[in-house]
């Protein structure tokens, strides 16, 4: 997709994330950080790049 273009409701902040538990790989879908996994590892949003 260019650049500045958004989907509707893409960037919405009532919208589900999908986060990935940076320390087991468990996938979780929130509409908010769930801060830690089971695990004791954190989450990170999938859609920001880990760079």
């Amino acid at each position: 997709m260019p650049h500045g273009i958004d989907v509707e409701h893409e960037n919405n902040p009532k919208s589900i994330s999908t986060y990935e538990c940076l320390r087991c790989g468990e996938i979780v879908e929130a509409k908010t950080h769930p801060l830690t996994c089971d695990c004791g590892g954190g989450f990170q949003n999938r859609a920001k790049s880990l760079e």
